[in-house]
């Protein structure tokens, strides 16, 4: 049996629908952004021996030293990025990983592009995406920091990595009125929210995070 076909067992559903009354619990209250999670089945991006735990509330290994990110963060991050807002326009994803995140974007705008830096991460990422029918996505291996200059600018830029300092490139990349959220920081990690404004630009400093670091380069 494929991991597709194992995918529609009554466990899984069941598992699936527990993690998303666990984020209504946690204080997720977007509804669109609780109906992006529950369309993606997060089992079919991690590793197979790993299913069964795809629907705790917890980051899982991926390989080559990356992961996918805890469903709560997940939410917590679209749900920011969308507050207040008609919604995400054309977005920008930084890390790619396994394609989870960029899934669950794709339920929330026709616009996504989703970088990764790691060849073999990125073909997962295709057959992940290609497994469950979507087309949506522009997966492109490159530098993430360096993000996508031919497509820019993004109304909504998120970074799955953790930074420095706010990459110049993805600040010239943001649209006027867009919003970037990414982590900041090497030890002590805090999720952070640049808002662009006629004015300039606005951060403002969120939750404590830990992320794997944003690398330069591709491989």
């Amino acid at each position: 049996m494929t991991r597709a076909a194992a995918g529609l067992g009554m466990t899984s559903r069941r598992s699936h629908a527990r993690m998303i009354e666990r984020l209504r619990e946690q204080g997720v209250r977007d509804e669109a952004v609780l109906a992006a999670l529950a369309a993606v089945p997060r089992h079919l991006f991690v590793e197979e021996a790993l299913a069964s735990r795809a629907y705790e509330d917890t980051a899982l290994p991926l390989g080559s030293g990356q992961t996918i990110s805890q469903p709560f963060v997940v939410a917590r991050m679209l749900e920011i990025l969308r507050e207040g807002r008609a919604g995400l326009g054309k977005t920008l994803e930084v890390g790619a990983g396994s394609g989870y995140q960029a899934a669950v974007l794709a339920q929330l705008t026709r616009d996504v592009y989703a970088v990764e830096r790691i060849a073999s991460l990125l073909t997962l990422a295709k057959l992940n995406l290609r497994a469950i029918r979507q087309f949506r996505v522009r997966l492109i291996h490159a530098d993430g920091q360096l993000g996508v200059s031919e497509a820019a600018p993004f109304d909504t830029i998120v970074v799955a990595a953790a930074a420095q300092s706010v990459p110049p490139a993805l600040l010239q990349q943001l649209a006027l009125d867009g919003r970037m959220l990414l982590p900041l920081g090497s030890g002590d990690q805090r999720l952070t929210l640049i808002e662009r404004r006629a004015e300039g630009y606005v951060e403002t400093r969120l939750d404590d995070v830990r992320f794997v670091p944003l690398l330069s380069g591709f491989e």
